[in-house]
């Protein structure tokens, strides 16, 4: 709500409409003019978001008569049946904690982050005017969405990867649009670099770097946003104090059902293993809640979906085809492009696709993956289709409405038989 999901969203939207204002009204026969960015009021408005979200959870204690303590909270000792927490110079006592303390932006040893030259996640969400010339360290999640919002606002934007294949992540036919159409938005991408030293300026910022064929080179920008990964906040928890189990990552350690080592103790969310994800940590969550009141809560993490809000928006679920290649999987495959749906023809944008692995024998669905037009909202009913077991079949017989960006997600499903009624 503070510095991730939320505000991120609120300025990819604000430069979203900016861009369209710029490139795509003129093509609907609007006229408006050359638009102008007030980047103060664009932070502000992205606040006062934040601050009605952040308010509702405290309404939310609230009603359900939840006591807020303020501070950092730490283990103070206890065990089986009681723990003590220490939370500022108060000690409480609980029969069962949850920890779910997230994580922080990982920097980069010898470059300093003030947010302000030097950025991370926090610092990218409140740069005060639009910088004439942008680098970026990292191309993930943060680095292309927080990259997006500049470029489009006009900045000059380079961003800078250590591995030699862009969002590897994600399937192989969705990355190779995704790096095609941030090319034709602007948008640097250089991969497979080795970053050198980080000079920081009353002018701006300088970054020596290796290219992918070990030439050296130099970036010269007026700000600098480091966003080489995330890791988990558990260094203040004194877990060696109660003997709370932690990986080789700082990772808290836990079973499926996010149990520690330790009686009654849970932990949810960026502190375990898997992707930091917040709607992953909210799942995780509800069936820790469950749990404790004696229910059978479970969590599918085959079934979290992905999503990055660029423009087009990227989302996935479940396997890519080169993990299916790899662990041998015979599968099937329907792809079918956003260009002849009539829905993204009258938006006036037609990028991407939907692609659709389903088993070769048993037709189950495997994995979705969609590039375009609200991505991040298609994607669910590939989640729920997927949590119930669904074969391509079950998604080519259900009626989509027409027309809609999801009869694009119907034609891939029935061209996993080979049998597409519009492609």
């Amino acid at each position: 709500l503070n510095v991730g999901c939320i505000p991120s969203k609120a300025l990819l939207h604000t430069s979203h409409l900016f861009a369209e204002a710029v490139h795509g009204f003129a093509a609907q026969g609007i006229s408006v003019g050359p638009p102008s960015i007030d980047v103060p009021r664009m932070i502000a408005r992205k606040n006062g978001i934040v601050d009605q979200l952040t308010g509702g959870i405290k309404g939310l204690f609230k009603k359900n008569k939840v006591t807020l303590l303020n501070g950092h909270g730490s283990f103070a000792g206890g065990g089986e049946g009681a723990w003590q927490v220490k939370v500022g110079d108060e000690t409480v006592e609980a029969k069962q904690v949850v920890i779910a303390t997230g994580s922080r932006a990982r920097h980069l040893p010898g470059v300093a982050v003030d947010n302000a030259m030097v950025c991370d996640n926090v610092g990218a969400l409140n740069i005060d005017a639009v910088p004439k010339k942008l680098a970026i360290i990292g191309a993930g999640v943060i680095g292309l969405e927080m990259g997006s919002v500049w470029s489009r606002l006009g900045a000059e934007v380079t961003i800078l990867e250590a591995l030699p294949d862009f969002l590897s992540v994600a399937d192989a036919d969705v990355a190779k649009e995704a790096a095609k159409v941030f090319k034709k938005q602007g948008l640097d991408i250089q991969l497979g670099v080795a970053i050198g030293e980080v000079k920081v300026s009353k002018r701006g910022v300088s970054v020596a770097y290796a290219d992918k064929a070990g030439v050296a080179q130099q970036l010269d920008a007026d700000r600098l946003i480091v966003s080489v990964g995330r890791v988990p906040n558990t260094d203040g928890l004194n877990a060696e104090a109660v003997g709370l189990k932690l990986d080789e990552r700082g990772r808290i350690d836990v079973d499926d059902h996010c149990r520690t080592n330790l009686p009654g103790v849970w932990a949810v969310g960026d502190v375990v293993r898997g992707p930091m994800l917040a709607h992953k940590a909210m799942e995780e969550a509800v069936m820790v809640a469950e749990r404790i009141a004696g229910q059978a809560g479970h969590c599918c993490f085959d079934t979290i979906p992905w999503v990055l809000y660029t423009h087009p928006e990227i989302a996935w679920v479940g396997k890519t085809e080169q993990q299916l290649k790899a662990d041998g999987v015979a599968y099937k495959v329907g792809k079918i492009p956003f260009m002849a749906n009539g829905r993204a023809l009258g938006m006036g944008d037609t990028t991407g696709f939907v692609k659709m692995l389903a088993d070769a024998a048993t037709d189950r669905i495997l994995g979705v993956h969609v590039i375009g037009a609200n991505a991040s909202e298609l994607i669910s009913e590939a989640v729920v289709a997927m949590e119930f077991g669904a074969a391509s079949e079950d998604l080519a017989r259900i009626c989509h409405a027409h027309p809609t960006l999801s009869e694009v997600m119907h034609e891939a499903a029935l061209a996993c038989d080979k049998r597409p009624l519009h492609f």
